[in-house]
């Protein structure tokens, strides 16, 4: 049997497995020396030294100058990755307000941009407000197209494999709009569109209350109530994109539910519809009863869409987000004793830290994940970092 020979494609293979290996090490972790990079990934020491070396060369970490020190000798020089090597954008498209989040590839936010949009907009307006949205992104951080390495977009309705919403959105006329072919003259990189419902409960986990949790059902609850599944620490879209979608079946009653809040008894008939729900939140807080009811009927209603997914899916955590968990103060008890009446086990429930920001979150997460899939798999040639700042 004769030895398979080396060429230099394989080697050439073997030194860029190797960095990208460094690389996912410096992800992961603090500013690091050779000698705890060697230890992370298993090289060798002199191999990780000019590894780490090359990688400054190409822009792809940094070096972080030792501080003061009470140890005899020079100090270890350690790397950082250098997270201004590329940047993503994460933006949410909503009824309302269109929001983009500029970050680097450590998810720090450089910029933040936001327009209000009519809800009766028709999909040129929506996506003239998009456009004018990422131009003055891209203007006030200094950052031109070509620095954006992924860009996540979230919209309301279930998100099918083309990136349409094909099966129904309440923003009009969003069903024949492709986001992605219309920003594929603006941005190179991959753009990439999701629910918003699935894009919050990615927030949730990364950066707010559900930090902790692997299996999450999180509520979007507003005038429009969705669901965002995470199960063993993955995000389940479901073979169409319209997982956790239970609200269109009308017996567990997520699509009345809000009506309780719009027509509860009372309310001024100075008080534009869009705000009512607030009105009843604010006096529920200072006791009036009519309103404190129209809460309890909304949060009954609530909690049996909530009971059927917590039975099925058995989740550690329930999270109540959307515009209505500025009033987690008023549904949450009321909601886990609904759900003890329902469920064989109540998990843990807890209101979102996130607010409004929450969705455009999970759009920078989601984009953030686009560039690691395509680094860690296609390599460092794709994309390429600039060589330095």
């Amino acid at each position: 049997m004769t030895d398979r020979v080396i060429t230099g494609t394989d080697l050439s293979r073997l030194r860029e497995l190797n960095s990208l290996t460094v690389v996912r090490a410096l992800r992961d972790q603090p500013p690091a020396t050779v000698t705890e990079l060697a230890k992370l990934t298993g090289l060798s020491r002199p191999a990780v030294d000019v590894i780490a070396q090359g990688l400054v060369t190409g822009g792809w970490a940094t070096i972080v100058e030792p501080g003061a020190s009470s140890v005899v000798g020079r100090p270890a020089r350690r790397y950082r990755f250098r997270a201004t090597a590329g940047y993503v954008i994460g933006v949410d498209v909503g009824g309302h307000k269109i929001l983009a989040l500029l970050a680097d590839l450590d998810g720090n936010v450089e910029h933040t941009a936001r327009r209000a949009v009519a809800p009766d907009a028709d999909p040129a307006e929506r996506l003239a407000a998009l456009d004018q949205v990422l131009a003055s992104c891209l203007r006030a951080s200094g950052k031109t197209a070509e620095d954006i390495w992924a860009v996540t977009v979230g919209v309301t309705g279930p998100v099918d494999a083309s990136g349409k919403t094909t099966l129904f959105t309440p923003l009009p006329g969003w069903q024949t709009v492709d986001v992605a072919a219309h920003l594929s003259d603006r941005f190179t990189c991959p753009v990439v569109v999701e629910n918003d419902c699935k894009l919050a409960a990615l927030a949730e986990r990364w950066q707010g209350t559900a930090r902790d949790a692997n299996d999450i059902v999180f509520l979007l609850a507003g005038m429009r109530t969705g669901a965002g599944l995470i199960i063993d620490g993955i995000l389940r879209r479901g073979y169409g994109g319209a997982a956790g979608e239970i609200g269109a079946l009308k017996a567990v009653r997520w699509l009345a539910a809000p009506s309780h809040l719009e027509h509860c008894p009372g309310v001024p008939a100075t008080v534009n519809p869009d705000d009512a729900a607030a009105w009843v939140f604010n006096a529920a807080r200072d006791g009036n009863r009519d309103a404190r009811t129209a809460v309890l009927r909304y949060v009954k209603d609530l909690a049996v869409g909530t009971a059927a997914l917590v039975l099925a899916l058995d989740p550690q955590m329930v999270v109540f987000g959307g515009g209505f968990s500025r009033s987690a103060d008023l549904v949450l008890d009321p909601l886990r004793r609904e759900l003890q009446k329902l469920c064989l086990r109540v998990p843990d429930v807890r209101a979102s830290t996130l607010g409004a920001d929450s969705v455009a979150l999970g759009a920078l997460r989601l984009a953030l994940n686009e560039v690691d899939q395509r680094l860690f798999t296609v390599g460092l040639s794709a994309p390429v970092a600039p060589r330095r700042d």
